[in-house]
């Protein structure tokens, strides 16, 4: 999994809070607090070196004093944590999630100062241990068996330089490029290391991995025209197959993810038997339930996905690249406008209701 971190456990505590002052009523300044802040350019990696304990403890307030009855708060202590993060606690239930720059999450609460109520003695800030897991934010996901070409794609579509060979896992850790386009729009794009079958239950780290697609707003599945066979012990899939065994899995993982637009890259477009193996995938994706019947029972998939475009290409040859360019940017911008006029519709609903 290479050097990319996308979990990691710290310890915090909120700081405790001061002495209060009996004679004169005086009450300590409460303790700092504990604060979680969206940054972008920032990794779980950069925090683990930068804090080799993953100690985060806030400031002590004040003591009251006959110069100051009412002590000063502690100092907050504020951790930069990547965008897409999901808080959780030691038994793994989400407590928050910060996904745009700038959100804050309460980690530790600070401990009350000593005041008549605590018998002027101060109380402990909240202590505890989280986990903080990373989840990549992109607009499109890469989904693929191993070798299919989704790290060639990511480099002839973006300017990432993932590492590319003629051996299945070549892509051992998540990696994020963006496509540019003439007017200066930007498409991030995330290629997730190829599934195997089996990965919804985390054989080959599967759960690593498709949890990256979670936040991510569009499919991209790329396949290889001429099918995949992870190695001799396993059985040979067709295009078609694998199209279905990786909805399988994206459905088994996470019900949802089949729900995201998709499309569909069929890659290798180059091969001499290309051009039949395409027509006769066409000829399956307009009527998928005809050909089910191919796959054992329990690796069809209870929704089959349905592709907003299907785009034949070739990494090697650059067949097809810009299309598929154009093909992301048409489907991203036509979601956008379905957000945007929903939240127009959900306005003006709201002024309809309060008047």
């Amino acid at each position: 999994y290479s050097n990319f971190i996308d979990n990691l456990r710290v310890y915090v505590r909120g700081g405790t809070g001061g002495m209060g002052y009996p004679n004169l009523g005086g009450e300590g300044g409460r303790g700092g607090d504990v604060w979680f802040v969206a940054r972008e350019r920032t990794t779980l990696k950069s925090i683990r070196e930068k804090y080799p304990h993953k100690r985060f403890v806030a400031g002590t307030g004040a003591n009251s004093s006959v110069k100051a009855l009412k002590g000063e708060k502690g100092k907050d202590c504020e951790v930069h944590v990547p965008l897409g993060i999901s808080v959780l606690d030691d038994d793994g239930k989400q407590i928050g999630e910060l996904n745009a720059a700038g959100e804050r999450f309460l980690a530790a609460r600070g401990g009350l100062g000593g005041s008549l109520a605590t018998n002027f003695l101060p109380c402990k800030g909240q202590r505890r241990a989280v986990h903080l897991d990373l989840k990549l934010i992109a607009d499109i996901g890469l989904v693929g068996f191993p070798n299919a070409g989704k790290s060639s794609l990511l480099s002839k579509i973006s300017h990432a330089k993932p590492e590319i060979a003629n051996y299945a896992f070549t892509t051992i850790q998540p990696e994020l490029g963006k496509i540019m386009y003439a007017d200066y729009k930007q498409i991030s794009v995330a290629d997730l290391p190829g599934l195997i079958e089996g990965a919804h239950a985390n054989k080959g780290m599967g759960h690593k991995f498709l949890k990256h697609i979670e936040r991510t707003k569009q499919l991209l599945l790329v396949v290889d025209i001429s099918g995949f066979q992870l190695s001799v012990k396993t059985q040979f899939r067709t295009a078609f197959e694998t199209i279905l065994l990786l909805t399988k899995e994206l459905e088994l993982y996470k019900e949802e993810l089949v729900t995201k637009p998709a499309l569909l890259a069929i890659n290798k477009m180059d091969l001499p038997c290309a051009k039949g193996n395409l027509d006769e995938l066409m000829t399956q994706l307009e009527n998928p339930q005809d050909f089910l019947h191919l796959l054992e029972e329990e690796m069809i998939p209870a929704n089959t996905l349905e592709f907003r475009d299907v785009i034949p290409i070739s990494t090697h040859t650059g067949e097809g690249i810009e299309e598929l360019k154009t093909c992301l940017r048409k489907s991203i911008d036509e979601q956008a406008e379905q957000a945007n006029e929903a939240y127009r519709k959900k306005k003006l609903l709201l002024l309809q209701t309060s008047k």
